[in-house]
């Protein structure tokens, strides 16, 4: 974990910062993060987990002066920092900055906006999981892309993410989200979600937020890479190439320490059978002898480079644990020549992993 103590910039107004090659400008206040000043102006740029855990916020500062604030080093370490490489999404400006960040497009996001949703239904899956239905107020309609999650606002003002398991055109049919949860012992809204939350209840949320989704101008084959819950914005994924029609190859390498953990594997199995494209690898790290696999073992990225001589013709969707996120990252690239620039992923931090980091 690298450290850095927020600064005083000695200024009251605001520094802009600008965006190569986009030629993309926008406002950054005082005390606030260049990727925080992104998501609130509309400006398109990648970013996962916004607590500095995954580093899919990387971009590089071509002028001007930032601060950093905590962070993981394996979403960025001393070395990228001194060759100028910077998270967004822990960047104060000290002045005006320009940096530099393919993935940053002019075309309009989302508006972010906070609503209420009713929970319509819960299953669990797993023991540890609950699939939650959510469903939106009357008349109303939620835009956001297959990949990107919403934040669920808790009473103490603290926030929990959580992605949509299903892919937007599924809004048609049924105004709603669903939210896939992992129980986290001592976690203060899961502790409450499987001890109490009932149908009919009221949450808070907020979104869309997340640069994770189907870059669909694409032709190239896909690996979708997912560890447990993180198999949510993957669903999502499968639904929309499912809705589209899409012919690309499309593998996904589902990973959980035991067969449980692979909750929603009969989905899977189904979208088989309608989607000819579609290949499935699950992969279990722990089984036990009561559990009869017979599957593959290990580490569910490993299972990829056993798989995959080359990946410099594919597009990577990851999602699930930052060591997860991070070690497909940097063995992806280094080892199979996956472009650094067709990896694209989402990695959450539970509140107790930030403890522990």
């Amino acid at each position: 974990m690298q450290e850095h103590t927020q600064p005083m910039s000695g200024s009251d107004s605001p520094f802009n910062v600008t965006v190569q090659p986009s030629g993309r400008t926008f406002a950054v206040e005082p005390g606030e993060t260049i990727l925080a000043a992104a998501i609130r102006q509309g400006v398109g740029m990648p970013y996962g987990c916004r607590d500095g855990a995954c580093g899919s916020c990387k971009c590089r500062k071509l002028e001007g002066e930032v601060r950093l604030r905590e962070h993981l080093d394996d979403a960025l370490n001393a070395q990228e920092e001194a060759q100028g490489i910077i998270l967004a999404c822990s960047a104060w400006p000290q002045g005006d900055v320009v940096i530099e960040s393919d993935q940053v497009s002019s075309e309009a996001s989302y508006p972010i906006r906070k609503f209420p949703v009713r929970v319509l239904r819960l299953e669990r899956p797993a023991p540890d999981v609950i699939v939650a239905q959510m469903m939106l107020p009357a008349g109303d309609a939620f835009g956001y892309r297959a990949g990107q999650y919403v934040d669920v606002l808790l009473k103490d003002g603290s926030r929990r993410s959580y992605s949509m398991a299903n892919a937007p055109h599924t809004q048609a049919t049924q105004r709603g989200l669903e939210l896939h949860m992992r129980h986290t012992p001592g976690g203060l809204f899961t502790e409450q979600a499987f001890a109490s939350m009932k149908e009919k209840d009221i949450l808070r949320v907020e979104g869309p937020f997340g640069s994770f989704h189907l870059r669909e101008e694409s032709s190239k084959p896909i690996i979708l890479l997912a560890s447990g819950t993180g198999f949510a914005p993957v669903k999502a994924l499968i639904e929309h190439l499912q809705h589209l029609g899409s012919t690309r190859p499309a593998t996904l390498y589902w990973g959980g320490r035991r067969p449980r953990d692979l909750y929603m594997d009969a989905w899977v199995r189904e979208r088989l059978v309608q989607m000819p494209a579609l290949r499935y690898v699950p992969v279990v790290s722990d089984a036990l002898p009561e559990d009869g696999w017979s599957g593959r073992t290990g580490f569910v990225h490993r299972a990829v480079l056993d798989d995959l001589a080359d990946l410099s013709g594919h597009e990577v969707y990851a999602c699930g644990a930052p060591v997860v996120v991070n070690a497909a990252r940097a063995d992806f690239t280094a080892r199979r020549g996956l472009p650094e620039d067709t990896f694209f992923a989402d990695a959450f931090l539970t509140e107790a992993d930030k403890h522990h980091a």
